[in-house]
C-alpha cells in the first residue's frame, strides 16, 4: 500500500511538472533565462542598445551657425540647401576607366552583331566609323558624369544650412557605438579626414569631452576650414574656441608613424575620384589609426558599396611595410567578417540605419528629421563582445515590428546570414523577448543559437 501511495504521488508530481513546462517557457528559453546577458541593465538599456534619442546640435554650435548664415545673406538659401541635399544624396561613384572600356567593347560588339544580321553589301569602314560614333554617343548619354565638389564660402554656407545637423547626427550615432560597447575607452587624439565644417569634432567632444587633447582636421578646402574655425569661435574672431586643441590642415600628416586614437572620414569617400584613390585613402587612414577607424557615408547603395570596398581592403590587403602589426577587426555594424549578405542579394538593398535629429531652425526646415546613413567601424584590437556564453548578438537591419505577444526582427547574424526572427516570451524567454521589444533598427539583439521554427532565412 505504501508503495502504491508513493507511486501515485510521483505520478502526480510528474504531471504537475509537465503541465508547468507546457504552459511556461520551452527548455531552450529556460536555458536562456539563466544566462545573465543583461549584466544588471534594464531591458530598455540592455547591452545591445546603441540608438540615441532625437539629437540636437550643441547650443553654442547652433547659435554660431545661425549667426554665420544670417550674416552671409545667401539668396534663395532654402531652395539651394534642398537642391544641394538632393544632389549629394543621389551622387554616385565615378566610373573607372577599365569599366568604361569594357562597357564600350560590349556595346560595340552588340552593334556589329546587329549590323551583320542585315544582308547586303556593307562598307565596313563607314560602318565602323558609324558604330564608334554611336558608342561614344551612348556612353555620354548613360554614363554618370562625376565632378569634384569645390566649396567657396557661399557654397560652404549653403552646405551648413543643408547638412550640418544631419551630418552631426550620423557621426554622433556612429561614435556612440564605441562609447556604449567600450566604455573604458578614453581617446586623447583624433584625426578627421575631409573634416568640412568640423562636425566630427563637435560629435567627438559630445562623446568624450575634454579627454581629447588633440584633434586634427584635414580638408583641402580653405573656405571650409575657415567656416569650421568660425563655428568653433561662435562667429567671433576675438573669442576663444569653444573646443580647444583643434588644428586645421589641408594635407594629411606626412609621417606614417604618427597615429591617432580615433580616425574618422565622414561623407568623404564619395568625394574621391575612383576606387584606387579610395583604397589608398582608406589604407593611409588605417596606418594612422591606433584604436578605431570610423567611416560614415550616405545610406544609399553607393554609400554602402564604398564602405564594403573599404572593409574588404582593410581585412584582406597586405601592405609591404607594416608599422603596426595589429590586424583589423570589424567592430560595427557587422556581427561577422564574412561577405556582406546584403551585397549577395538581388535586388540589392543597402545596409543602412537612421538617426532622428532636430535641424537648424531655418525657414523650410521641419521640427524633426531623420538622417539615413551607413557606417563602418574597424578596430585595432579584438572587438568588444556584448555576448556571453550561450547567447549570440545579431544586428537589427530594419525597424522592429511589435505585435501582440511577439516581435518581428530582421537581423544580420554572426554566421553571415540575414534572418527573420519571430521572438516570443514562451519560445525565447522573458528577458530575450523584452530586449527585442525594447530594441530598434541598428541595435543588437540577443538570439538563441539553436535553430527553431521561428527563425528563417530572410528573403527580403
Amino acid at each position: 500500500m505504501a508503495t502504491r501511495s508513493y507511486g501515485a504521488c510521483a505520478l502526480c508530481q510528474r504531471a504537475v511538472v509537465v503541465k508547468f513546462t507546457s504552459r511556461g517557457m520551452s527548455a531552450a528559453a529556460h536555458r536562456q533565462s539563466q544566462v545573465n546577458f543583461l549584466k544588471g541593465e534594464l531591458h530598455k538599456k540592455h547591452p545591445g542598445v546603441t540608438n540615441l534619442k532625437t539629437l540636437c546640435l550643441p547650443e553654442v554650435l547652433q547659435v554660431a551657425a545661425r549667426s554665420i548664415i544670417h550674416r552671409a545673406e545667401v539668396t534663395r538659401l532654402t531652395d539651394r540647401a534642398h537642391s544641394l541635399t538632393n544632389f549629394l544624396w543621389s551622387r554616385k561613384r565615378a566610373i573607372d576607366d577599365s569599366t568604361l572600356r569594357q562597357k564600350a567593347v560590349g556595346l560595340e560588339k552588340e552593334l556589329w552583331e546587329k549590323a551583320m544580321e542585315k544582308r547586303g553589301v556593307i562598307d565596313e569602314q563607314a560602318l565602323d566609323d558609324r558604330i564608334k560614333r554611336k558608342v561614344v554617343s551612348e556612353l555620354r548619354r548613360t554614363t554618370y558624369h562625376w565632378t569634384p565638389m569645390k566649396y567657396d564660402e557661399e557654397l560652404g554656407v549653403v552646405y551648413m544650412a543643408a547638412r550640418l545637423a544631419g551630418g552631426y547626427a550620423a557621426v554622433r550615432r556612429a561614435l556612440n557605438e564605441i562609447k556604449k560597447r567600450d566604455p573604458s575607452f578614453a581617446p586623447q587624439s583624433l584625426l578627421d579626414f575631409g573634416s568640412g565644417l568640423g562636425t566630427v569634432v563637435w560629435a567627438s567632444h559630445s562623446c568624450w569631452g575634454d579627454t581629447l587633447k588633440e584633434m586634427v582636421c584635414v580638408d583641402s578646402s580653405g573656405p571650409m576650414n575657415i567656416l569650421a574655425e568660425r563655428l568653433l569661435k561662435g562667429d567671433d574672431e576675438r573669442a576663444e574656441p569653444h573646443i580647444k586643441q583643434v588644428y586645421f590642415r589641408q594635407f594629411l600628416p606626412v609621417s606614417p608613424k604618427v597615429q591617432f586614437d580615433v580616425v574618422t572620414a565622414a561623407f568623404t569617400l564619395s568625394e574621391l575620384k575612383n576606387a584606387k584613390d579610395r583604397e589608398e585613402a582608406v589604407m593611409t587612414l588605417w596606418r594612422k589609426t591606433s584604436s578605431y577607424l570610423v567611416l560614415v557615408e550616405n545610406g544609399t547603395k553607393e554609400g554602402h558599396q564604398m564602405l564594403m570596398e573599404a572593409r574588404g581592403s582593410l581585412l584582406k590587403k597586405q601592405e609591404k611595410t607594416v608599422h603596426d602589426p595589429r590586424p583589423a577587426s570589424v567592430f560595427a555594424p557587422c556581427p561577422h567578417e564574412l561577405i556582406c549578405p546584403k551585397l549577395a542579394r538581388e535586388p540589392f538593398s543597402p545596409c543602412n540605419f537612421q538617426q532622428q535629429y532636430k535641424p537648424l531652425p531655418l525657414p523650410g526646415h521641419n521640427d524633426q528629421q531623420r538622417e539615413k546613413f551607413s557606417y563602418l567601424i574597424v578596430s585595432r584590437t579584438e572587438p568588444a563582445r556584448a555576448d556571453v556564453e550561450g547567447v549570440d548578438w545579431a544586428r537589427l537591419t530594419a525597424p522592429v515590428q511589435r505585435r501582440t505577444r511577439h516581435v518581428h526582427c530582421r537581423t544580420c547574424c554572426p554566421d553571415g546570414k540575414l534572418q527573420h526572427l519571430v521572438v516570443t516570451a514562451r519560445k525565447h524567454g522573458r528577458d530575450v523577448y523584452r530586449c527585442a521589444r525594447n530594441s530598434d533598427w541598428g541595435d543588437q539583439v540577443p538570439i538563441i543559437q539553436e535553430a527553431d521554427d521561428d527563425t528563417q532565412t530572410d528573403p527580403e
